[in-house]
């Protein structure tokens, strides 16, 4: 008994995926929720597990786009023992094809042996008769070989015994063929340079990426995005954080990052400007009441941007958690195509990466986008003195169409106010 392996549903948008990789070889014995291969859509990477224990046999290979739902190999549950005994068969099954190719290019008993001249040979080859060879009149090891390449037997010049086509025949006859082509595509230049560049190499753009690279475009020719800057002193914030980290992490077995202190403090701001949590729809704008933020995470693959939802119910743990769970999804290309779904408003940490000031692009249709950067001390005035802080600068880009600059300076010095007074969030003041 056999199990079919088919491509997973992951949304109704996507109809096809590219097989990726897989991590086991065919014929190799695979346990129940092993992962098997990786598939790539234009929105997610996903691991695809073993439904039973068996034997596998792979249909399709690495690199090819496979529609949704197609087999692309089996789980044998039956016979795990199967790849000795088939070991047998195929080494019974080519000893017999030698054989019968020896018997079939041998004469037939009472045949008088005679040399023949390369000349008579070849004149005997072109006025043999060429119509009429059918699959019958193969030995299995010939019929294999024309079956394999999609070769018409009439057409391949037989020099065996009775005019039967030996496998000689058919790999010059495949010879023949690749040279014909090479010559009638390869044009005297191509020829003269070599096949490849010295230093560059050129790879097709994976679905992930072309989907990332088609939707920052339509953001910036579709939209009327905007830009405002403000930096954030984040003493009181590190400080808080230090003080409570090691209880929180006991408490709550997660770590207590500075993300959740901006989603907490981007909800609150969302409230107070709703038309920044809201999307345009054609002629209306769509105001939602309920707050799905979208955190962007950089991975091999690219930029994805999973969402926490109904954050406004959710406390500094859940976040945390939330992030955690993620990370780990995108590292175990796990994540779902509802874990990318619905997100009204993004936050992004350049930071992580070192980034010291960048303007974020929108992701549409959201409304605007949160960037976060890293921290730097530097020097800044308080109470008419210079002293040095742990300063972040922030970037808020947004819809000009929807949002008024007013709101967008506003809505970021709101953010600036919390984080900079955590107690403020705890309040909601």
């Amino acid at each position: 008994m056999a199990v079919e392996i088919k491509i997973p549903s992951v949304g109704e948008s996507v109809q096809e995926a590219i097989l990726t990789q897989w991590y086991k070889a065919d014929g190799a014995s695979v346990k129940k929720d092993e992962p098997l291969f990786v598939i790539e859509t234009d929105k997610v990477t996903l691991e695809v597990v073993a439904e039973t224990d068996g034997i596998l046999k792979i249909l399709v290979q690495e690199g090819e786009t496979v529609a949704i739902g197609k087999v692309v190999g089996e789980i044998a549950t039956e016979g795990a023992s199967a790849p000795e005994s088939d070991k047998t068969t195929d080494k019974t099954e080519k000893a017999d094809e030698t054989t019968q190719d020896r018997k079939a290019e041998a004469p037939p008993p009472g045949t008088k042996m005679t040399k023949e001249l390369p000349s008579q040979s070849r004149k005997a080859t072109e006025t043999a008769p060429d119509a009429g060879r059918g699959d019958t009149d193969l030995s299995p090891s010939v019929r294999r070989l024309v079956t394999l390449h999609g070769l018409d037997p009439a057409r391949i010049k037989s020099t065996g015994p009775g005019g039967r086509i030996t496998k000689g025949d058919v790999l010059l006859y495949l010879e023949a063929q690749s040279t014909t082509t090479e010559k009638t595509y390869a044009s005297p230049a191509a020829e003269a340079k070599p096949q490849a560049e010295t230093g560059i190499e050129r790879k097709p753009m994976s679905p992930i990426r072309k989907r990332i690279a088609a939707r920052l475009l339509a953001a910036k020719q579709n939209t009327a995005s905007l830009t405002t800057f403000n930096d954030i002193d984040m003493s009181r914030c590190m400080e808080m954080r230090s003080r409570f980290k090691a209880d929180f992490k006991k408490k709550h077995d997660v770590s207590l990052g500075f993300m959740s202190f901006f989603i907490k403090a981007s909800v609150l701001a969302l409230r107070e400007f709703p038309w920044i949590n809201a999307f345009i729809d054609g002629d209306d704008i769509v105001f939602h009441h309920y707050y799905h933020i979208g955190i962007a995470v950089g991975s091999s693959k690219g930029l994805v941007v999973p969402v926490i939802r109904d954050v406004d119910r959710l406390g500094f743990a859940d976040i945390e958690q939330a992030i955690v769970d993620y990370v780990a999804k995108i590292e175990a290309n796990r994540l779902e195509l509802s874990d990318l779904e619905g997100a009204t408003f993004t936050i992004t940490n350049g930071g992580v990466f070192g980034s010291l000031l960048s303007t974020p692009i929108l992701n549409p249709p959201q409304s605007a986008i949160l960037g976060m950067h890293r921290i730097e001390k530097r020097p800044v005035v308080v109470d008419d003195e210079i002293v040095i802080r742990p300063m972040m600068y922030v970037a808020l880009s947004y819809d000009h169409r929807i949002v008024d600059g007013r709101d967008a300076v506003t809505f970021l010095k709101r953010i600036k106010e919390m984080v900079e007074s955590p107690e403020r969030m705890l309040v909601e003041i």
